[in-house]
């Protein structure tokens, strides 16, 4: 499923997902109204309307038809990943767009879930980059969890200095206990 996505080969996927096919419903819905006005109108139309107009009312059924179809594979085609150094969100029926933002740039996220999403556990994920392209999961399972993955390691990666509060803390220790036995032989003066 990676593969598409064109990760760099040092990078290591840590979530992936895609759209959950209910996104789909809208034009499910919209392509069943245009095939339901395409047979009413060839049923119906009077028989001394025109060719031209029975074709028109009967392209609306092929119509009707394609819309979803085409939905369900763009929601199939949809990629989303977090890697230990971006985001990936791959997109395209006929061309492909794949977009990455490094979690060193990542400054904002926000999650949002509809009332719908938040009864089926499903929902939004936007990671805003200070002056580069931003990254949209969208209709995504546990976006809470995926924000909080990606916010945690955005923030190691902007982090300049290796290690942790407590590593640093032994380390000023050491430094300190170092100085005292410089200064204690005399090397502090001059």
């Amino acid at each position: 499923m990676t593969d598409d996505l064109l990760l760099h080969a040092d990078e290591d996927v840590l979530w992936q997902g895609s759209p959950r096919l209910s996104a789909a419903i809208g034009a499910v819905l919209g392509g069943l109204v245009l095939v339901s006005g395409g047979v009413a109108g060839v049923v119906f139309l009077p028989p001394e309307a025109s060719l031209f107009a029975r074709a028109l009312v009967a392209l609306l059924i092929p119509v009707g038809l394609a819309v979803p179809a085409y939905r369900v594979v763009e929601l199939r085609r949809t990629r989303f990943a977090v890697s230990d150094a971006a985001v990936y969100a791959r997109s395209g029926v006929l061309s492909r767009e794949v977009r990455r933002v490094g979690l060193e740039r990542v400054q904002n996220s926000a999650y949002t879930q509809s009332i719908t999403g938040s009864l089926f556990g499903y929902g939004t994920v936007t990671f805003e980059s200070a002056g580069g392209p931003s990254a949209t999961f969208f209709r995504i399972e546990t976006p809470r969890e995926v924000r909080s993955l990606v916010d945690r390691r955005a923030e190691r990666a902007r982090d300049p200095v290796p290690g942790t509060i407590e590593q640093w803390t032994e380390v000023l220790a050491e430094v300190r206990e170092l100085r005292a036995a410089v200064e204690r032989r005399g090397g502090g003066q001059e």
